[in-house]
């Protein structure tokens, strides 16, 4: 389970230091793609496997389905990181997260994401009190 709020950089060549706490979770490599709200999904190779099985049985000719393998698979990078922890995001993930220097790294349960750092904070600014307002409807009778 991936947890918390990192602030690495990306250095000159594009790669970005992982947290330590995930680093021997993830050294035997781990797949990148586009995810929602212009961040990036970072999936241990098992996760991105499990999902990949899940789309692999969805209905090929519902075009939700489709549209979103295509860009899905499309997209992914299968990286391993160098043994400082360091993996590269491709140019094109990287152009298509806006990442620049500053990121924010956040645990998302079974995957990290990794931010723009303005662009994480301006979303979280939106959905702070969304997030007050939907845990009885996200967890009703839990929270």
């Amino acid at each position: 389970m991936f947890l918390g709020t990192h602030q690495p950089r990306l250095d000159d060549k594009g790669r970005l230091f992982l947290p330590a706490k995930y680093r021997e979770e993830l050294a035997e490599g781990l797949v990148i793609t586009k995810g929602q709200e212009r961040c990036l999904y970072v999936f241990p190779v098992e996760e991105f496997q499990r999902i990949t099985e899940a789309l692999r049985t969805a209905p090929v000719t519902a075009k939700a389905v489709r549209d979103y393998s295509r860009v899905f698979f499309a997209s992914a990078s299968d990286e391993t990181p160098d043994k400082q922890g360091r993996v590269t995001i491709p140019p094109s993930l990287r152009q298509y997260a806006g990442l620049d220097r500053d990121c924010v790294v956040i645990g998302a349960n079974t995957r990290l994401e990794i931010w723009d750092a303005q662009a994480w904070e301006t979303y979280l600014e939106a959905q702070e009190q969304a997030f007050s307002d939907l845990s009885e409807e996200v967890l009703p009778g839990i929270l």
